[in-house]
């Protein structure tokens, strides 16, 4: 039997719109090939969404060819088969003698075609700052007449503006995100462990929200007392207490966009000093929204978070958030103070303001908006309260 190709996340000319843009910024770097390697990259580009990444794997874009090509490793085929808006001509699996082979790879694969092809004589394009040093070195030498240049970020930055149907897209992850957070505020309760209050959650993440199921699962932090200051920790065998202290970071996912969501919530009355702090970062918060403008920088939206922290008596020490879609974060633009990245339409941030005070005191609340004329526009419904529980 045939696979069958999956309904499509969106239509043939949104992908044909992005692969336009993306060889506009070949041609004028000169390149007539671009191999496309980061996972968040290539779903932007196909629709693929499978985790193969972790074995060699690459989806070529050329000048000359409207459709890309897609070389994994074969018994991934089928599923770039079932994703990709591609015609099926176009997913090539290469062979497991390429598996754990000292010698060759599937690097080499996608070397051969390319060569086999006759691209290998103008413009090589690689994401070589994601790669291993020793198959950028091989890219060189095989296909020495090309020349290979440094396009790490070029499919990356083409993604920080979204098309309509992209924000669509981040709202109904955004929707999941906010079902995920109500479960939380529903399953916490004195006597409950982290483990089984999590499973809750993540239950909810995956039946997704409005009729729209999760299709991943992306980074998750429960971060309980006595751990509120730490950020990057998953959920413990402990039980919740009286007084505890909950700091909650996740995303609902849709076809690999993500709108991640923070939220702190207390078991009995917080503290004086967090319920200052939440204060202070949620009028730091709608300060950012409100600089948030086409126009500004990412320094702007900075600086009017932390100037208004600041009249509350407090200090963030790091970013205030980054850009974000696929697979979470965007190694791109970043809202920190300096970065003179001007803002765009529809570009959309993770305005992240976990603010981690000292061993014993840390506290998070956050908001995924777009750009838009008027400010920063949220896409998550979800109330910016401490929650008491």
């Amino acid at each position: 039997m045939t696979m069958p190709k999956a309904s499509q996340a969106f239509p043939r000319s949104e992908y044909l719109r992005r692969l336009t843009a993306v060889k506009s910024e070949m041609e004028r770097r000169e390149i007539e090939v671009l191999v496309v390697t980061a996972p968040a990259n290539i779903t932007y580009l196909s629709g693929y969404t499978s985790k193969s990444g972790y074995v060699p794997q690459g989806l070529v874009v050329s000048l000359k060819d409207e459709e890309p090509t897609f070389i994994t490793r074969r018994m991934d085929g089928p599923a770039a088969l079932h994703q990709m808006f591609i015609d099926r001509t176009r997913v090539i699996g290469y062979p497991e003698a390429l598996i754990a082979n000292p010698d060759r790879d599937g690097y080499d694969a996608i070397i051969d075609f390319i060569m086999d092809k006759g691209f290998g004589r103008r413009g090589l394009g690689l994401e070589a700052k994601l790669l291993p040093s020793l198959t950028v070195e091989k890219f060189r030498s095989r296909a020495a007449q090309a020349g290979v240049v440094d396009c790490t970020n070029l499919v990356t930055w083409i993604r920080g503006v979204k098309s309509d149907l992209e924000i669509a897209m981040m709202r109904e992850a955004a929707a999941i995100s906010d079902a995920g957070m109500l479960k939380a505020v529903d399953v916490i309760r004195p006597g409950v462990r982290e483990a089984d209050a999590s499973a809750e959650i993540i239950a909810t993440l995956v039946r997704g929200a409005n009729g729209k199921p999760g299709t991943d699962l992306a980074s998750f932090f429960l971060c309980a007392t006595p751990r509120t200051s730490t950020c990057h920790i998953r959920w413990t065998e402990d039980v919740f207490q009286q007084g505890s202290q909950i700091n909650l970071e996740f995303s609902g996912v849709r076809h690999g966009y993500t709108s991640p969501l923070m939220r702190t919530m207390s078991i009995g009355k917080p503290s004086d000093q967090i319920r200052r702090l939440h204060e202070g970062e949620v009028a730091g918060l709608e300060a950012a929204l409100a600089a948030a403008k086409t126009g500004k920088t990412c320094s702007d939206i900075a600086s009017a978070f932390n100037t208004t922290l600041r009249k509350h008596g407090f200090e963030k020490e790091s970013r205030c958030g980054y850009a974000v879609g696929i697979d979470w974060t965007e190694p791109t633009a970043s809202l920190k103070e300096g970065d003179t990245t001007i803002l765009k339409p529809n570009m959309t941030f993770h305005l992240m303001l976990g603010n981690w005070v000292d061993e014993d005191v840390g506290y998070v609340i956050s908001e995924t908006f777009r750009v838009t004329d008027a400010g920063g526009e949220p896409f998550t419904k979800l109330p910016r309260d401490l929650f008491e529980i």
